[in-house]
């Protein structure tokens, strides 16, 4: 837990400065290409992108202390688990976005935009991954209520 716990923080750090340092880039508007319209309109996708991997990484911080007290196995960890599954759609999105304007640069070469474009679907399928794991939660949360009920009843049968 203490492994992954500062993984999170490291990565959460860096993205939180690199955020940082996008916002400070759109709004001093010292980037290179004098604030033209792509690369203002990709900074602002990058902030959102990397806001919804932050999003992620908070919901799993929240899991990895359920896991710890052992409250994992209960409905309030559904909360957490959608919001993620919300986030990787998002950041799907925001992949999407990245793809479309960088899609008129690559006439020439349309084999990147079609790669982009895959790499959007693989983070759908991500996301389908992490839906098809809510749903094993589900089903742990409904053995372990059942469990706790055939104990109830067994302790009051002894």
């Amino acid at each position: 837990m203490r492994a992954l716990r500062a993984v999170l923080v490291v990565v959460l750090t860096g993205a939180v400065l690199v955020q940082a340092l996008m916002v400070w880039a759109l709004v001093s508007g010292s980037d290179p290409a004098g604030g033209s319209l792509p690369l203002t309109a990709l900074r602002v996708v990058t902030i959102l992108g990397i806001g919804t991997a932050q999003v992620a990484l908070a919901c799993v911080w929240r899991l990895v202390t359920m896991v710890r007290r052992g409250t994992v196995f209960s409905h309030a960890a559904f909360r957490y688990v959608d919001v993620i599954i919300g986030a990787i759609v998002a950041a799907a999105l925001v992949w999407f976005a990245v793809t479309a304007l960088n899609a008129p640069g690559q006439r020439d070469d349309p084999g990147v935009t079609l790669i982009m474009g895959g790499i959007g679907v693989a983070i759908l399928g991500v996301a389908l991954i992490v839906l098809v794991l809510r749903m094993l939660l589900a089903q742990a949360v409904a053995r372990d209520v059942e469990a706790a009920q055939m104990q109830a009843e067994l302790d009051e049968v002894i």
